[in-house]
């Protein structure tokens, strides 16, 4: 099993709890980034997705 610390959404704090967090019962989300890999190759497709969100923000 992988441990890895996880934040609380509403209160902030970091737990090691896998459901909901100890202190207020909010929902947990693991704070850390993806893993980088030069060769990768999803990459275009990722930039495409996120310049297609700007542009509709931009234009609403």
């Amino acid at each position: 099993m992988k441990w890895l610390m996880r934040k609380c959404s509403k209160c902030k704090r970091y737990t090691l709890e896998t459901e909901r967090c100890p202190y207020c019962g909010g929902e947990l989300f693991v704070p850390h980034p993806h893993r980088f890999s030069p060769e990768d190759k999803y990459a275009k497709y990722r930039i495409a997705i996120k310049l297609t969100k700007e542009r509709t923000l931009n234009e609403a």
